[in-house]
């Protein structure tokens, strides 16, 4: 299986670096992880709940960051086993770059999986594949809004209609835009 995406985020690339870096974080946005240890410098170990189609499973997984260029990208690799139910592993490559209003994220993913789980089909994977990664982040999304969230009193000048025309007419003594013959 191989997926690819990019997001928008709101948080600057050193705030998403750090938070993409952060087990308490992860364990927060990855759908159905129980728990993220690390074990090591940049290594961790994870269980994690997984539905896919009439199977379900505990994962008891491992991660491996490599590849780091901070606050860039890294590569993480990761292998997985469900018992009965499969295993998983790949491989995902994940790149920050700043933008005018925050950051943004590419990832590149390629999975294998085995067992029950192949067998239930490549779209229902591909579906269920998508569907967390939208899961993980919206609730990125969310807990980057908490941990950061905008200035008290900045407001986005969309949501105040006539503001470029309010600053006009201060600018002007209170005219508008035409010009007077």
């Amino acid at each position: 299986m191989d997926m690819q995406g990019n997001r928008t985020l709101t948080v600057t690339q050193q705030q998403a670096w750090e938070a993409l870096n952060d087990p308490e974080v992860l364990k927060l946005c990855i759908p159905g992880c129980d728990s993220i240890e690390a074990t090591g410098d940049n290594a961790y170990e994870l269980t994690n709940g997984i539905k896919v189609g009439p199977v379900s499973a505990k994962f008891k997984g491992k991660l491996q960051l490599t590849d780091i260029s901070a606050p860039d990208s890294y590569t993480i690799n990761f292998e997985g086993n469900g018992g009965a139910a499969g295993f998983g592993k790949g491989s995902a490559k994940v790149t920050l770059a700043p933008q005018e209003a925050g950051s943004e994220l590419a990832y590149t993913v390629h999975a294998q999986v085995g067992g029950k789980i192949a067998q239930v089909g490549q779209r229902l994977i591909d579906g269920v594949a998508k569907s967390m990664a939208e899961s993980f982040f919206k609730r990125f999304d969310e807990e980057m809004k908490r941990r950061y969230p905008p200035p008290e009193g900045a407001e986005p000048a969309a949501e105040e209609p006539g503001k470029l025309k309010k600053m006009w007419s201060k600018i002007t003594g209170g005219g508008d835009a035409k010009a007077e013959s």
